[in-house]
């Protein structure tokens, strides 16, 4: 199990939907935090718990939908990925963003 705490590993601020928002976006996080941990084919925890403010929607979609748009598959994300934060709101955002993609 590989678990990503996204705040010391990545940003305590994370924002926007792509790289052109910021280094700090769900583009950066996308290619460079996510797609290595899917690599080993491991269940995945994605920690947001100690984010200082809330991760939009937009965060979200682009980070996990985009992995369905370049080409991996819903099912083997659904499986692998888990999410934890402070409500477990993220984690149906998540799996509803996996399944929607195109």
């Amino acid at each position: 199990m590989i678990t990503i705490d996204v705040a010391s590993r990545f940003s305590r601020t994370p924002f926007g939907r792509f790289k052109e928002d910021g280094n700090y976006s769900a583009e950066v996080f996308r290619e460079d935090v996510l797609k290595p941990a899917l690599v080993n084919n491991e269940i995945i925890v994605v920690d947001f718990s100690k984010v200082a403010l809330g991760v939009g929607s937009s965060f979200l979609e682009e980070a996990f939908g985009g992995l369905v748009r370049q080409g991996y598959d819903k099912t083997r994300l659904l499986s692998h990925l888990r999410i934890k934060d402070k409500m477990n709101f993220y984690d149906d955002q998540v799996k509803y963003f996996i399944g929607k993609a195109c």
